[in-house]
């Protein structure tokens, strides 16, 4: 299956830094999208480049590591750097690592983080005043350790000229939403189709939330209330009966969203009706009043004007550009990046250094 791109594409230069115990998962899932871009597309659309802080192999998670890795040095020409983190991370952002992000961020450069590696890139203060996304394992500490950050649920988050994904797949889906907006959706759904990725979510998809072990009281409360929210789409409970279904006061049910969540139920309710309109604008060719009416607007107008606050777009502008539309700021960056001239150390599949 051959997909066509633009024979004027620039061809965008991603790095990849790894920590040590750095998720194999993430990180191969981030390169394999790359990589089937461009064997689908027949062109170099992307190249990577490998790089650790000493500038050798590092071990992954799993044991496995990868041979003739670059140095810091080498990203310096990448349209956007990845920091791969992952078990225990905290103990190998050293000085170096902070330092180095600084630097790049100082400049102008994208930075981006996989798994574990926000944790670095909050360390070194490149995340403040931004929203990101990290594995839900640490996000509680991470909330309390870095105040001015906003840490996300979703599965990955793109924040102006930082992008981040949590762990395991996530990035397999950040880097299809990337090539989508580089390439359009012909290429991302040919991509997800070859991975066997039945769907592709998006940025507005939330991660798998804390268990109740990992949180403090009243949580499973949250959950059950979630739940309910979840199943009556169509038809929407009042937020009193969902606190008595759930076993708990109506202010009760508020402090738990604004504790975990950090919104009000209302709007966490409003957010799922709107996430599921998304979807059935984007899989199914109902008519937008029926979908007004399956995720429970009383009118057209009233939906309309909620679907244009949540994603910055009318529902009738997302179907006409195929889903495409997103949070997605990162592209005029790389462009201007893409105008850089690179002297790079190519990674995996036999990549060129090329210049542009």
């Amino acid at each position: 299956m051959v997909v066509s791109s633009s024979a004027s594409s620039p061809v965008r230069h991603f790095g990849f830094l790894l920590l040590g115990n750095h998720s194999m998962i993430a990180f191969a899932n981030a390169v394999e999208v790359l990589r089937m871009a461009n064997l689908l597309s027949r062109q170099q659309l992307y190249s990577w480049t490998v790089a650790t802080v000493e500038g050798d192999k590092t071990t992954a998670s799993n044991g496995l590591a990868l041979a003739d890795a670059g140095s810091l040095s080498d990203l310096d020409a990448c349209d956007l750097v990845f920091v791969c983190g992952g078990v225990e991370v905290q103990k190998v952002i050293s000085d170096e690592v902070v330092q180095d992000l600084r630097r790049r961020a100082a400049r102008g450069q994208p930075l981006g983080a996989l798994c574990t590696g926000t944790h670095a890139l909050a360390a070194a203060g490149v995340l403040d005043g931004y929203r990101c996304a990290v594995h839900w394992e640490n996000l509680v500490a991470l909330r309390e350790s870095y105040p001015k950050v906003n840490f996300a649920l979703e599965v990955f988050v793109i924040d102006r000229e930082r992008v981040t994904a949590s762990g395991g797949i996530a990035p397999l889906h950040l880097m299809i939403q990337l090539v989508r907006s580089h390439h359009g959706n012909k290429l991302a759904m040919a991509i997800s189709e070859q991975f066997i990725v039945d769907r592709v979510r998006d940025h507005t998809d939330q991660q798998k939330l804390p268990q109740p072990e990992f949180v403090g009281p009243g949580y499973e409360h949250l959950v059950e209330a979630a739940e309910l929210m979840a199943a009556n789409i169509e038809e929407p409970l009042a937020l009193s009966e969902i606190a008595d279904a759930a076993g708990i006061s109506l202010r009760q049910l508020e402090r738990l969203f604004h504790r975990y969540y950090h919104v009000t139920p209302a709007q966490h309710y409003l957010t799922l009706r709107l996430r599921r309109a998304r979807e059935l604008l984007s899989h199914t060719s109902a008519p937008i009043m029926q979908i007004t009416v399956a995720c429970g607007f009383q009118t057209a107008s009233h939906f309309c004007k909620a679907y244009r606050a949540q994603f910055g777009h009318s529902p009738s502008d997302h179907r006409r550009q195929g889903g495409k539309q997103g949070a997605i700021h990162l592209v005029a960056a790389a462009e201007a990046g893409a105008r850089r001239t690179r002297v790079s150390r190519a990674a995996a599949g036999g990549m060129a250094s090329y210049a542009s």
